[in-house]
This record gives C-alpha cells, sequence and structure tokens, in this order.
C-alpha cells in the first residue's frame, strides 16, 4: 500500500468519525423549518463477559433446594439466555413478574421448593395457552392423559390445563408424585419431561446408577438438556443486571387484581368485557382455558374471573350484564363447537386399534367421522398409521350407542371378576381393552377407571387385575 493510499484512507476515517460525531449529538434536534429526524440514533448493547468460574460462584451462592449442578452443558444453556437469546430472557422474565406469585403460593401450600417456578419457564416460556407439537398444552405442558388424571378438564369450550391456577396445583401433585418415586429432585424433573418409565430404564441401563448426571447419556436427547436448561434459567433469571439485562416498564407484565362470578349458562366473555367496559384482553388473560370466547350452558357453576375494580358494577348489574352476554352469538359458537375440526364437544371417546388393511378413509367412514378430525384428536401430522397403533375417536351420541355394548370374548360372554377386601375387580382377558371393560360396568369410563388403577397409558395385559368397584 502507497502512503498516499495510506494517507487517504486515514482521511475518510477521520471524516466518517466526524460526522458521525455530529450526527449522534444532533439525532434528537429537528432540522429547522423540517419535521424529521436529521438521522436516527444507534444503541449497541453490551453484552458482560462473564468466566466460567464466575458463573460457578454465583450459581453456588443460589438458595436451593433442589441441586444446582453447574458444567459445560449448563454453561451453554447459560450463554445461550444470556446471550444468544436475550430477547427471550427479557420476555420471560417480564411475565415472572404476573406468573411467579401464584407459582410461589401454591408451592408453598404443597410445601415444594420455590425455584420449581423456574421450570414452567423451561415448559412453555410462561405463556399460558402454549401448545407444543406433542400435544401438551398450558404453562405447566401437561398431555391430555396426564391432565385428565390430575382433574384438567377438556374439551372445545374449556381447557383447564391453559388455567394458571388449576394447571399449578395439577403440577405441583404430580411433582410430588415424581419426588416420591425416586427421592431425587433432578430425577423427578427428568421424569416430568419424558416420563417415569424412561428414567426408570435410564436407572437399570447405568446399571442402577442414581442420579441425573449419572444416567444421562441413557436419557431421551430432550431430557439430557432439560434439567440443564432449568439450572441454565434459574441462574439467568437471578443475575439479570449482571449480565446487562434490564427490563423496560412495558415489558413488565403485572399481575391483574381479581375477582370471581360463578356462571352456569352460556356466557360471551366479548360481550360481557363490553358490558363492563374492560378490554378485552383483561378477561381474556384472566381466563386463558377459555378456549373460544365463550362458556356452554354447563350442568354445573363455572368461575369467570373478572377485573376486581369491575366486581362491585357487576354486582349492583348482574342480572342485565349476564342476559347480555348469554345471548350474543350463542348459535354461531354452538354451530361452531359441533362442526369444527377435532371438535370433542358433546362426544363420546373411545379406543380404536389399527388393524392390516386400514387406513384414515377407511377408519374415518366406520365412525362417521372426518379424516382431518381423527388426525387432530391424535396429533397426526400426516396420514400414515401402523398396525396396532390407537386411536382416538369421538363419536356423536347417536353413533357412540352402536359401539355401546361390549364385544364378546372368544371364552364366555361373563366377565370374570374376583372380590378382594370388599372391593371388586376386573381379570383382563385376552383381546379385551380399557374400553371394551369401561362397557361391561355402569357409570364406567376409560378414564375413570385408569385413575381407579392409577393407569398412566391404556396398556393392560391379560390376567391383569383391575379395580371396579
Amino acid at each position: 500500500m502507497s502512503v498516499l493510499n495510506y494517507n487517504i484512507k486515514i482521511e475518510i476515517i477521520l471524516f466518517f468519525s466526524i460526522i458521525l460525531f455530529f450526527s449522534t449529538e444532533q439525532a434528537n434536534a429537528q432540522i429547522p423549518g423540517s419535521d424529521s429526524l436529521f438521522v436516527p440514533t444507534y444503541t449497541y448493547e453490551c453484552i458482560p463477559d462473564v468466566t466460567y468460574d464466575t458463573m460457578e460462584q454465583r450459581i453456588a451462592r443460589i438458595e436451593s433446594q433442589i441441586p444446582l449442578h453447574f458444567n459445560t452443558k449448563v454453561k451453554a444453556f447459560i450463554d445461550y439466555f444470556t446471550i444468544k437469546n436475550r430477547e427471550y430472557t427479557r420476555k420471560v422474565a417480564g411475565r415472572s413478574y404476573y406468573y411467579f406469585p401464584l407459582f410461589e403460593e401454591i408451592l408453598q401450600k404443597y410445601n415444594l421448593p420455590d425455584e420449581l417456578k423456574y421450570l414452567a419457564i423451561v415448559e412453555s416460556g410462561l405463556a399460558a395457552n402454549a401448545r407444543s407439537r406433542a400435544a401438551a398444552v398450558g404453562l405447566w405442558q401437561f398431555m391430555y392423559s396426564t391432565g385428565r388424571m390430575y382433574d384438567l378438564h377438556a374439551d372445545w369450550y374449556i381447557d383447564e390445563r391453559m388455567d394458571p391456577y388449576k394447571a399449578t396445583e395439577a403440577a405441583c401433585r404430580f411433582l410430588t408424585s415424581l419426588y416420591n418415586q425416586f427421592g431425587d429432585w433432578e430425577l423427578a424433573l427428568a421424569a416430568y419431561n419424558c416420563g417415569p418409565g424412561n428414567v426408570r430404564k435410564a436407572i437399570r441401563r447405568s446399571g442402577y446408577k442414581h442420579s441425573f448426571w449419572e444416567i444421562y447419556r441413557y436419557l431421551p436427547r430432550e431430557t439430557r438438556s432439560y434439567v440443564p436448561q432449568f439450572v441454565a434459567i434459574n441462574y439467568a433469571l437471578n443475575h439479570l443486571e449482571e449480565h446487562n439485562i434490564y427490563l423496560e416498564p412495558d415489558e413488565i407484565l403485572h399481575p391483574l387484581p381479581f375477582d370471581t362470578i360463578r356462571v352456569k349458562h352460556f356466557v360471551n366473555l366479548q360481550s360481557l368485557a363490553r358490558q363492563l367496559n374492560v378490554c378485552d384482553d383483561e378477561i381474556q388473560l384472566l381466563n386463558p382455558s377459555i378456549k373460544h370466547g365463550a362458556l356452554p350452558d354447563l350442568k354445573k357453576h363455572y368461575t369467570i374471573r373478572i377485573p376486581a375494580y369491575k366486581f362491585e358494577y357487576f354486582t349492583e348489574n348482574k342480572t342485565i350484564i349476564l342476559d347480555s352476554a348469554a345471548k350474543e352469538g350463542k348459535k354461531q359458537i354452538e354451530f361452531l363447537a359441533r362442526n369444527s375440526a377435532g371438535s370433542t364437544y358433546g362426544r363420546e371417546k373411545i379406543i380404536y386399534r389399527v388393524r392390516s388393511g386400514d387406513v384414515l378413509g377407511k377408519i374415518a367412514g366406520r365412525y362417521h367421522v372426518r379424516v382431518s378430525d381423527i388426525k387432530r384428536w391424535n396429533n397426526l401430522h400426516s396420514n400414515m398409521i401402523r398396525v396396532g397403533q390407537r386411536l382416538n375417536i369421538w363419536l356423536k351420541p347417536h353413533f357412540a350407542s352402536n359401539y355401546s355394548s361390549p364385544p364378546k370374548s372368544s371364552t364366555t360372554s361373563k366377565p370374570k371378576t374376583s372380590i378382594v377386601d370388599g372391593k371388586k375387580y376386573h381379570i383382563v382377558r385376552y383381546g379385551e381393552s380399557l374400553w371394551s371393560i369401561s362397557r361391561i360396568y355402569e357409570n364406567m369410563t376409560i378414564d375413570k377407571l385408569k385413575k381407579m388403577n392409577q393407569l398412566t397409558t391404556n396398556k393392560i395385559k391379560p390376567g391383569q387385575k383391575l379395580l371396579v368397584g
């Protein structure tokens, strides 16, 4: 490079440095006679360089009943939350102002570690309506079957897996059960993610080791990152300022004080909000479990949350408000409830086992449902099914009656039962399923059978005894 070219380059650099300096100084000043700004300002976020040893020392100082082990895998997730995806961390930190007080209250009620509140971030990013590809739903990501085990009702109108209060209660009960099974919080967290069966399998394959990091390589891939993420987000939210992560006032989701009202008849939430003169968003934020903005006519009362500052006004005008909210859009919403793809409203569930030669179209025709319904009910992303696969089929009442009688047994039509300590047990025979057994006994359903016998899947085997009364 010649000296002349070098000097020219220096002059160009100095020139643009001067321009940049004056542009920055005048960025907030307007050009005389003009309504536009001179130039926009540019800000660059400073991201501190935190060493491995510093992170390790900080984690060691966090008060926690659950072990917070630090290693390179945990550090990788800390770097993700504090460097690569700082916006996500800022977002969940803002939401934590709304949800953490609720979590802390219920965790304390169940005498569980306070730091379990961070688990909901790993599960859902603190989004009450979060839904995974596997059809897990809500802050605590309950599958339909697990949710039913813990009394979380779900249909077209209502999905209590999205109710922050009920879902957190259910999560506490589930976590308590898992901790009682394993006696170790890290293993309980792993089991929350992949199921206790997979954790026991990893324990066996490891040679009966009994800590998360000892069975780490034998766990499902997703679960291997689950506990490290829990430790990392715990660290990140405890050390936001040290990583130069600050929240603007509008990024903080503050708790919204509320009172409750009990209703039994159809209610359009949008109409209710308008009658109360509040934003639709406020009503939706308080009632995320009401999926389509309305409640149907119910056999028992359902609780709706409204802003506390409107409770007195509601009490004074209750009849007028509920009468208006009960009329608007009822027919249209009821039509959608019955006919939208995947709706289960007013239907009865059966389990169908796929046979050789079956295709979705054939199964759909047999049960008078649509292929799109079967795919939605079973979280299928294609039309491929396999022999032996179990499919959830939701039948309309007039079709369900055609499948109400139990299938004939190859041995005898009379169920085989036994009485032990005053309790009645059904002895499973070859070819029987939970569905066929539920049809034998009065007021029995698959969900009730599973709950009575503490079953987590629909699998049963010949000779197995099931409590039925």
